[in-house]
């Protein structure tokens, strides 16, 4: 964590926190998962490893992109770009009536199917709720792979 300046906690989950931070030496904005793994059976810490080895082979325009991961202190750090518009739950929450128009959703509907399409052809289940994120310019941004399972067949 030598390497990143925390800006803010950003997130809190049951795999641990999501971390606004800049690394030292550039100005960009990222997200570091942390998962606490030193209290973790033998396989749970091999399932967050997983996640990691599904995030770094995950190449498309609309999921989250992979930069680094570390351990430290009993904890697995995952680095992913952060997405400034936030996730798509809470904006349409912040709502409060006001609908979206008819061409917004179907854009956000397409670009959705399509990167599960992309997932799913990698033979990638996700086993729950998926994360959907912004960027600033309203691009949906598919990510957290956590109970993501690599298929054989």
């Amino acid at each position: 964590m030598d390497n990143y300046e925390k800006v803010r906690k950003i997130g809190e989950g049951s795999f641990g926190n999501a971390i606004l931070v800049k690394p030292r030496d550039d100005g960009k904005q990222y997200v570091i998962k942390q998962i606490g793994i030193s209290r973790m059976s033998s396989k749970e810490r091999q399932e967050s490893r997983k996640e990691v080895a599904v995030l770094a082979n995950m190449s498309h325009p609309n999921i989250v992109q992979y930069k680094e991961s570390f351990e430290e202190c009993g904890c697995l750090y995952i680095v992913m770009d952060y997405c400034e518009g936030g996730d798509l739950f809470k904006m349409i929450n912040s709502q409060k009536g006001v609908q979206f128009s008819e061409e917004q959703i179907l854009d956000w509907f397409v670009q959705i199917c399509l990167t599960l399409k992309h997932v799913h052809d990698r033979k990638i289940l996700q086993r729950h709720q998926i994360n959907i994120f912004l960027t600033e310019d309203g691009t949906i941004m598919l990510g957290d792979f956590g109970i993501a399972r690599v298929l054989n067949r």
